[in-house]
């Protein structure tokens, strides 16, 4: 798989820009702020709906205009797709392939697949347990994309129930309406802990599938580490006692959300389902000592390679399914001390279709020589 064309209009800092692009590695060489990674940012926005810089819509159209178009040629088995996504902050995208329009954007998720290696991955480590489940809920998607639609419902029941659990809780405080809210949050009880079940049913499968690429990863990119070194675990909300079929988990969740109810209540916050679980990342210390979390505990540069172990692992498990999926390499090479360049670098060398970012030639390494572009003053040019 891999993008042959790339055609954007009012996105980010381009008025419009027109890129044509090869298999194998291509770099885009400028300062920053020249926009750069504009590029690659909307290739990866086709692959997910949403990007890996902000958590919203609205940046990435550009200033003055009500909408962007991001339009991308996709050759898969040799065969050519063109898919269009129309960004239209404040109201519904639109998404088009091969000019057709789609009934549903998010049914544009997954036709091309990406993996994006960038210096917001520090966060999958350091950062909350949300950069964790989105981590996680990200790559679901990506490998069956009708979850992208089990997301979408469990964020609105629990943003519901969340509206809910206020006004109940409110009514226990003297108003008038408890009856009323509790019978209705009983409903929606049941609408968590069905998508909730699922959900956690299906990151449980993942961690499981993960973690041996993610030791195998750790191993190749940390100096002197084994497989074994680095532990990827997933902590519910609570104790699942070994349950991981779906409808034993639709009871759990229910049980678990009868014995919360005067917590939630008293919080107006739903406490149970997997908004509230959290990916554990941990590292051995050598034999005969415990594991401890990454988090609080790895240097820096361990920090960065669990980072890029989760990255890989994503993208080598994506492989393991049958598709090689685009690899976008995002300023991350200014990051990495010159050993971890040269290790990364020969990694992801023979991917399909490898696109870097860089803020001068020098810091692409010689394994990822290709074609190359320069960025700036709103000009994309090849170089002969």
């Amino acid at each position: 798989m891999y993008v042959a064309h790339l055609s954007l209009h009012d996105f980010r800092s381009y008025a419009s820009a027109e890129v044509e692009l090869s298999p194998g590695v291509t770099a885009f060489i400028g300062r920053n702020g020249q926009g750069k990674t504009n590029l690659v940012e909307a290739i990866d926005y086709l692959s997910r709906l949403s990007s890996h810089r902000v958590a919203s819509d609205a940046p990435l159209v550009r200033a003055g205009a009500d909408q962007a178009v991001v339009r991308a040629a996709v050759v898969r088995d040799g065969r050519t797709a063109v898919l269009e996504i129309e960004l239209n902050p404040g109201r519904s995208n639109r998404a088009r392939v091969n000019r057709s329009p789609l009934p549903r954007a998010r049914d544009l998720v997954g036709l091309v697949r990406t993996v994006v290696f960038s210096p917001e991955d520090l966060a999958l480590v350091k950062g909350d347990p949300s950069d964790r489940r989105r981590f996680l809920d990200d790559l679901l998607v990506l490998r069956a994309p009708r979850l992208a639609g089990v997301r979408s419902d469990y964020d609105r029941i629990l943003k519901q129930r969340n509206s809910l659990l206020k006004t109940a809780g409110a009514a226990r405080r003297g108003s008038s309406s408890q009856e009323s809210a509790l019978s209705t949050l009983g409903v929606w009880d049941a609408h968590l802990a069905r998508t909730g079940a699922e959900l956690l049913a299906e990151r449980l499968a993942l961690v499981e599938a993960l973690r041996p690429y993610v030791g195998k990863a750790y191993e190749t990119v940390a100096r002197g580490a084994t497989r074994d070194d680095a532990e990827i675990d997933y902590k519910p909300s609570f104790d699942l006692e070994g349950r991981t079929h779906r409808e034993d988990l639709v009871e759990a969740v229910l049980a678990e959300v009868e014995r919360r109810r005067g917590d939630e209540l008293d919080r107006g916050l739903s406490l149970v389902g997997p908004h509230r679980d959290e990916l554990l990342l941990s590292l051995g210390r050598g034999p005969g000592e415990s594991r401890l979390p990454v988090k609080g505990y790895a240097s820096h540069g361990e920090s960065w390679s669990f980072a890029l172990a989760l990255r890989l692992a994503a993208y080598d498990l994506l492989r393991a399914d049958g598709d090689d999926p685009i690899l976008i390499l995002d300023d991350v090479f200014a990051e990495l001390d010159t050993d971890r360049r040269a290790q990364l670098a020969d990694l992801v060398a023979g991917a399909e279709q490898v696109l870097v970012t860089a803020a001068v030639a020098a810091d692409v390494p010689e394994a990822l020589a290709g074609t190359r572009f320069t960025v700036g003053d709103g000009e994309v040019v090849r170089e002969p």
